[in-house]
């Protein structure tokens, strides 16, 4: 080759190669996913198709139930009350997106004490007994079920007390002590309405604030344990909640009492085939699956929309695991981070039971599909968990920093947002960061037992060992010219 075509082929440029679409989608989603605000984005996102899902699913379930000659109520009635839910949920959302966490911080134990008494007077003639649990609040046409709010006063207040004792959380009396306590107490309420889907879920929210504090593996075995050992019982004691165990070992044996609603559930799941029906199609709707649009409202979801819908919501779920388990991760402040891991545990879990009975993987327990399902307390308290959830993505280090340099941005300006404040660790007295994980800390779980301080009596029993004096190569030559300087004046005044 002459010098003039090797001149020919520098000069020539280089063709790129075309990047896969699956390269390039995943190099944009990355990007935006390293943007400031991107997990407040993602559960705005996320609460508004769950909810718009919620909706459609309540009118196609809804409209032939809602209908009776007899009191006058037409086909929209029980749409038209989810409607005024979503519309109490949507303010009760802006108020969790909006309020100062500190502040929920600060009211959390009076919160608890409220909820606690609710339980105590839901028990009394004041409450009302819906579906066989006298669980239940009736203020006109409106009801109200307390242990929904006992749920995340829980987790609030739990976080508190676990982040005041971070450094005394690995001994046991100062871990499980009064959180373990107030939580039984609560279990206890719960159990006498009777509400066995109640205390199950409250039992996430327990286990889920000891793991995101950091407690040792094998308390979890010993909870666990208890907890089955516990189910046992109060399933051998009441006879609905044996007969239900039995039917879900053996599903087939009785296909007319006590286990209709969960074969009428898999057959509506098999009905819907890949695609479904079709919204308003399915035959759930006519009677053959009794609350079709409360507890099982997840199988019409199969029956009209098919294996593709089924799906589409388990990835929706499934982003609310990932979002939240990523604001808990990405903020310093550690009351944050254990109340977004619990949160975010206890929703993925409620879902999870759910799904898990309707498909026959669980035994019926009647826990609602959040956001889905038929039921205004279950509704606004889910949609206060997101708000709240929303509030710490805007408490990431990073989105402080951007929200307050570059200002509130379009969601913040339309829906009246405060700035976030940065997270200020609090100083003890001797002007050092007191408890709570610092900005390098990689994961919602506190440093281990060798890093943190030892206690007070430890301290105290440390003898103070003597300082020993190190002779550097300077202090010798020093302390040599100084002893050469006053042998010579000795010997000068000597001769004198």
């Amino acid at each position: 080759m002459t010098a003039v075509d090797e001149k020919k082929t520098e000069a020539r440029p280089r063709r790129r190669r075309k990047e896969s679409p699956f390269v390039a989608l995943r190099s944009a989603l990355t990007a935006w996913l390293s943007r400031p605000l991107a997990s407040f984005h993602l559960v705005l996102a996320l609460t508004g198709v769950l909810t718009v899902i919620g909706m459609v699913m309540v009118l196609s379930a809804s409209s032939v139930a809602s209908y009776d000659p007899k009191t006058g109520s037409g086909v929209y009635s029980m749409f038209t009350r989810q409607l005024l839910f979503v519309a109490i949920g949507s303010i009760v959302f802006w108020f969790g997106l909006r309020v100062r966490l500190e502040r929920i911080r600060r009211m959390s134990a009076t919160t608890v004490v409220v909820c606690l008494g609710l339980l105590l007077l839901v028990l009394t003639p004041l409450g009302s007994t819906v579906n066989g649990s006298q669980g239940w609040f009736k203020l006109g046409v409106f009801t109200f079920q307390p242990v929904e709010t006992a749920k995340v006063a829980l987790a609030f207040w739990g976080a508190h007390i676990l982040v005041i004792k971070y450094n005394l959380i690995h001994q046991w009396r100062h871990l499980l002590v009064p959180v373990v306590p107030v939580a039984l107490l609560m279990f206890a309420l719960v159990m006498l309405q009777p509400d066995l889907g109640g205390t199950i879920t409250l039992a996430v929210v327990l286990l889920s604030l000891l793991w995101f504090a950091g407690a040792p593996k094998r308390l979890f075995g010993v909870l666990l344990a208890g907890g089955l050992a516990g189910v046992l019982v109060l399933a051998i004691i009441a006879p609905y909640r044996l007969v239900r165990v039995l039917s879900f070992l053996s599903p087939s044996a009785d296909l007319t009492t006590e286990g209709y609603q969960a074969n009428q559930a898999k057959l509506a799941l098999a009905d819907g085939g890949l695609f479904g029906k079709g919204l308003g199609q399915g035959a759930s709707n006519w009677g053959y699956l009794p609350n079709v649009q409360n507890d099982f409202i997840f199988a019409l979801i199969g029956e009209e929309l098919g294996f593709v819908g089924c799906a589409v919501v388990l990835a929706l779920f499934a982003g609310v695991a990932v979002v939240g388990l990523r604001i808990a991760t990405r903020n310093i402040d550690p009351w944050i981070r254990i109340v977004s891991g619990t949160l975010t545990m206890f929703l993925v879990a409620q879902a999870a039971i759910n799904i898990g009975y309707v498909v026959g993987l669980l035994p019926v327990t009647g826990v609602t599909l959040p956001l889905i399902s038929y039921g205004g307390t279950s509704l606004v308290i889910t949609m206060l968990i997101m708000g709240v959830l929303a509030n710490a993505a805007r408490h990431e280090p990073e989105a402080v920093a951007a929200l307050r340099s570059q200002g509130p941005g379009k969601f913040g300006r339309l829906l009246r947002l405060p700035a976030p404040d940065p997270y200020r660790p609090p100083a003890t007295r001797k002007g050092q960061a007191a408890r709570g994980p610092g900005p390098g800390a990689k994961a919602a779980r506190p440093a281990p037992r060798t890093a943190r301080p030892a206690p007070a009596q430890e301290r105290r029993r440390t003898v103070r060992q003597p300082v020993r004096r190190t002779t550097t190569a300077r202090t010798s030559a020093a302390r040599t010219t100084a002893n050469r300087g006053a042998r010579g004046t000795a010997n000068r005044k000597g001769t004198w």
